[in-house]
């Protein structure tokens, strides 16, 4: 249990802020509000999305449920690898790095699992929490809220660019919360930094199979 404290305490944390701003975002802004953290560069705005991580969206109704199963095959898969690392001493790095990405998937799988449920829509209005006429959607039908967005670059594409020349473009576009930024980091980290832990476990596994074949 004392290998898994730290990838639990860290989990924990990311939930706790992730639902937090969420919780406070939905039930103080009305739909596509927004206010500005830092100039025109970055804004607190509120947006709901039925799909994947920042704002994007999958195939609907259908792409909906889908998504949502496959969030919770794939939490329980990353769970089960998470607490594998963890009990062959797995370089801590990785084991933070997985849980980051275990946490993010945890947090907008609550959203899309009980958001519905809990929250009234937001068009025109706040949110209530367990509003008297019931929530806008069922159970995995909720919708992942979305809060954080930087449009760091605005402009035109200059004339000669094909296809987009001259339309005008911002960067960074997508809306993303806490949960997003968790996975994202943990995925980078375990690309950028930890190549050499499967690298190495892939070989291991290689000699394991060749001294299996000559006994």
């Amino acid at each position: 249990m004392s290998k898994l404290k730290t990838p639990i305490i860290l989990i924990l944390l990311i939930l706790i802020i992730d639902q937090s701003l969420k919780i406070w975002i939905k039930t103080h802004f009305l739909l596509g509000e927004q206010i500005s953290i830092f100039g025109n560069w970055a804004f607190l705005h509120f947006t709901e999305n039925n799909g994947m991580a920042f704002g994007w969206e999958f195939g609907g109704e259908f792409g909906k449920i889908f998504l949502s199963v496959f969030r919770i095959v794939a939490v329980i898969g990353i769970g089960w690898y998470l607490y594998d690392l963890a009990k062959n001493n797995a370089p801590k790095g990785l084991i933070i790095s997985f849980s980051l990405v275990l946490a993010g998937a945890i947090g907008n799988i609550i959203d899309s699992a009980f958001y519905g449920i809990i929250f009234n829509e937001s068009y025109g209005e706040l949110a209530q929490i367990f509003p008297e006429s019931g929530g806008y959607a069922s159970f995995l039908h909720g919708k992942v809220v979305d809060m954080f967005y930087f449009p760091l670059l605005k402009g035109n594409f200059p004339d000669w660019i094909p296809i987009w020349g001259g339309e005008y473009f911002t960067f960074f576009r997508p809306v993303f919360n806490v949960a997003d930024s968790a996975i994202t980091i943990g995925v980078v980290l375990i690309i950028v930094l930890h190549r050499k832990f499967f690298k190495n476990k892939t070989e291991n596994l290689g000699h394991e199979n060749i001294e299996q074949e000559i006994a």
